[in-house]
């Protein structure tokens, strides 16, 4: 069936769209990141945002010129190929190396995770990160080896989460702390 409107009707309805999706692109170009800093960022929030994006996971992103090389691991999969989805659909990206480990699908490692959470976020000093939306401890188990990434505000803290995660058992062999502190203390001359 034809429509019954005719003339500039459907003439200026086309140039509307025509505008709005001229509108949409240049919009989309003017927030594009100008610097592999930006886009390192852009990258950096639209994986924090990703609803799936846990404590189990830990996500490395390094750009140079518009290229992304995305690093680390997670526990499922399908996280790895969302993932480079969505850093591909960000203004200025030019290419994705998707080098992201998928950490092999266990129940004890599963059980294991589990536990060193409780361990970790259950300690009165580090409480305090629990209780934030994006949990700045990421802990990655593999075949019962623990591994802690993230970032943690002092050395202390720091210290305590590794013997919590290694207090709580079920690990083989120690665990790895490559937890960042965001605020090292000075160094004495």
């Amino acid at each position: 069936m034809k429509p019954r409107v005719i003339g500039r009707f459907v003439i200026a309805a086309t140039l509307l769209i025509g505008a709005g999706v001229a509108g949409a692109a240049g919009k989309k170009a003017a927030t594009a990141p100008t610097t592999d800093a930006g886009l390192a960022d852009a990258a950096r929030h639209a994986i924090a945002m990703y609803p799936h994006y846990d404590i189990w996971d830990d996500i490395g992103i390094q750009v140079a010129s518009g290229n992304v090389t995305l690093t680390g691991a997670v526990n499922q999969p399908y996280k790895k190929t969302d993932i480079e989805r969505l850093v591909n659909t960000l203004p200025g990206v030019t290419r994705v190396q998707n080098d992201i480990r998928v950490l092999p699908l266990s129940p004890q490692d599963d059980r294991l995770r589990l536990t060193v959470a409780r361990a970790i976020y259950g300690d009165p000093t580090l409480r305090r990160y629990a209780v934030e939306p994006l949990k700045p401890i990421h802990i990655l188990v593999e075949n019962g080896h623990v591994t802690l990434a993230g970032v943690v505000a002092t050395e202390m803290d720091k210290n305590i989460a590794g013997i919590r995660a290694a207090s709580a058992g079920l690990s083989f062999g120690p665990v790895v702390n490559d937890l960042q502190v965001e605020h090292p203390p000075a160094r004495k001359s």
